[in-house]
């Protein structure tokens, strides 16, 4: 991941995380305001139109722009923006919707989680005790 944050420019990188805060953005205001299929739908977009990126530089972008920006930006606003970005670079980003019941409190939890390659790309490892309901290509 450090080799492939040296061989971009800083003025690429600002662009990509220009990128992915905007598609963070785009991707809470469809949480908060949209159906949640409606929302899950702006990750589902054709392969391979926008342009490339790698995997590493991709989430970090996400991560990073999740840091700064001043939304709410949990795992399915990130999981949402980074398959966008992902499918867009050619990327078959698959986003899995889970939930679990919290037995210490009773309530009713969900997650999401992207792959690639049956890959965990971000997630993932809160994924553990998840049931996976629905992947949306």
């Amino acid at each position: 991941m450090f080799l492939s944050k040296l061989t971009q420019s800083k003025r690429e990188r600002t662009l990509l995380a220009v990128r992915a805060a905007t598609w963070l953005v785009i991707a809470s205001v469809a949480v908060a305001r949209f159906p949640f299929l409606a929302a899950i739908r702006l990750g589902c977009i054709p392969l391979g139109h926008g342009p490339s990126l790698s995997l590493e530089n991709a989430v970090w972008a996400i991560e990073a722009a999740a840091r700064r920006i001043p939304l709410r930006t949990k795992c399915i606003e990130k999981g949402i923006a980074l398959q966008h970005l992902l499918r867009a670079s050619g990327f078959n980003a698959i986003l899995h919707y889970g939930a679990r019941l919290n037995t210490q409190t009773g309530k009713l939890e969900a997650h999401v989680w992207v792959t690639v390659n049956d890959h965990s790309i971000i997630g993932g490892a809160e994924a553990m005790g998840f049931a996976r309901i629905a992947s949306f290509p």
